[in-house]
């Protein structure tokens, strides 16, 4: 078997084709499910809830950021698929001690079509990855931007408000829609209502995941920014970087179309 290196450029040696996979990020496991290795899917976290019918018979290994180790040792893996934002680099590397481990790095587009290309090479399923990668690429195609740009906040989390900065795949999202992001901190920084209202974004969009925003708190951002357009949007076509971003370019233009009529 050849050499394969992750998107951290570690090399990541397998004796033979792997059939017992353990993966630790959501949208890399119904990649995976994508790919047609379910029956070489050997265990999940408990936030990887797509494809629901399929997840729902793997054994869980934890959450993302709290692996349960003792049950990925149970589970004698020959391949773990992980993350670098998404997982703790101290298990991933105490994981690497035992396993191969392939982890990805994913800030934009590019590099997600990447990742699945990857994948697609390591798991024997190149491919279907490469059929993904097309596919994905000509949805994309046809995405057309705002002709304006027009200023966004894009918020993750609440208590405390959290929003995707510079340097996030969201923020890649957010550039190939037109937006421009008045985040200007890199990664996930903390946004207080008082520093948003001298942002002034024209729009603020609320995400489904992983806080759950609701109508209450569209009511809450709107009484602080009446000037502001304030949306619910679906988290998941904004930040799953696997084989979600097939429906991802729909959704943005019946976005960017919403904002345009306004």
């Amino acid at each position: 078997m050849p050499v394969f290196y992750d998107q951290m450029n570690n090399a990541v040696d397998l004796p033979q084709p792997p059939r017992r996979i353990i993966s630790v990020v959501p949208s890399q496991t119904e990649l995976l499910f994508t790919l047609g290795l379910d029956a070489h899917i050997a265990g999940i976290t408990k936030f990887c809830i797509h494809p629901a019918k399929k997840v729902k018979h793997i054994a869980k290994i934890g959450g993302t950021k709290q692996l349960d180790m003792q049950a990925i040792h149970h589970l004698h893996p020959d391949l773990i698929i992980a993350n670098k934002e998404e997982n703790q680099q101290s298990q991933i590397e105490e994981l690497m001690k035992h396993y191969p481990v392939w982890v990805s790095d994913i800030h934009n587009l590019p590099a997600a079509l990447t990742m699945i290309t990857k994948v697609g090479e390591i798991t024997g399923r190149g491919a279907a990855a490469a059929k993904l990668y097309g596919s994905i690429g000509t949805q994309f195609k046809t995405l057309q931007p705002f002709v304006q740009p027009i200023n966004v906040a894009y918020f993750i989390w609440r208590k405390p408000y959290m929003a995707a900065g510079k340097g996030t795949f969201i923020d890649s999202m957010l550039q190939l829609c037109g937006f421009k992001n008045v985040i200007s901190d890199a990664r996930y920084p903390e946004v207080t209502m008082d520093e948003l209202k001298l942002l002034k974004p024209g729009v603020v969009l609320l995400s489904s995941e992983p806080y759950p925003f609701g109508q209450k708190h569209i009511d809450e951002f709107k009484n602080a920014l009446p000037d502001s357009e304030i949306i619910l949007v679906n988290g998941e076509l904004f930040s799953w970087y696997g084989n979600r971003l097939l429906h991802s370019p729909a959704y943005f233009h019946q976005l960017i179309k919403k904002l345009t009529l306004k």
